[in-house]
């Protein structure tokens, strides 16, 4: 059968499938235990049998031991691509958690973010852009009084006052 899929022969190939699949779909999915994911992957493996049945060398392995090491190597590769990722069965997806802000929460950290940068935008470029350095990218005082070449003081007065302004803005 493999032979002759090798030559193209559709009819071959259907019986080569079903003759074998029963197996290669229970190697996949002892490897991925997830059976949607284990059907692609049989998928595939019957995609690289077709294009790849010219190659098979009877003197190395017998048919069903060279699908089946495609089989496995694919399912590990799957393993593989998907990483620490937890798979979580569908009818578990209720128990799932999501711990993503919700709309409500969302929206105001949005109106914040606009309060702060109209606040910011009210400031002393310098005041504005010291303030957004330090909190937004975490560079200390020291990196940036050596950028914009002013003392550490000066920097530390420039970020008080802007903040002091900030509150105010922001709280009329």
């Amino acid at each position: 059968m493999l032979a002759n899929t090798a030559g193209g022969d559709r009819r071959a190939f259907e019986s080569l499938y079903a003759a074998t699949s029963a197996k290669l779909f229970g190697v996949i999915l002892r490897i991925l235990l997830e059976r949607g994911e284990a059907e692609d992957v049989l998928q595939e493996v019957y995609t690289i049998v077709w294009r790849k049945a010219a190659e098979f060398d009877a003197s190395r392995a017998s048919p069903i031991t060279w699908m089946v090491t495609i089989a496995r190597n694919r399912s590990i590769d799957r393993l593989r691509a998907r990483g620490s990722r937890p798979v979580v069965q569908l009818d578990e997806a209720h128990d799932v958690r999501d711990d993503s802000p919700g709309a409500d929460e969302a929206i105001d950290a949005g109106r914040a973010a606009t309060a702060i940068q109209a606040a910011l935008a009210k400031l002393d470029p310098r005041h504005a852009a010291a303030i957004r350095s330090a909190y937004f990218e975490g560079l200390t005082y020291e990196a940036l009084a050596e950028r914009d070449g002013v003392p550490v003081g000066t920097l530390k007065s420039w970020v008080r006052r802007g903040l002091i302004r900030m509150r105010g803005a922001m709280a009329a």
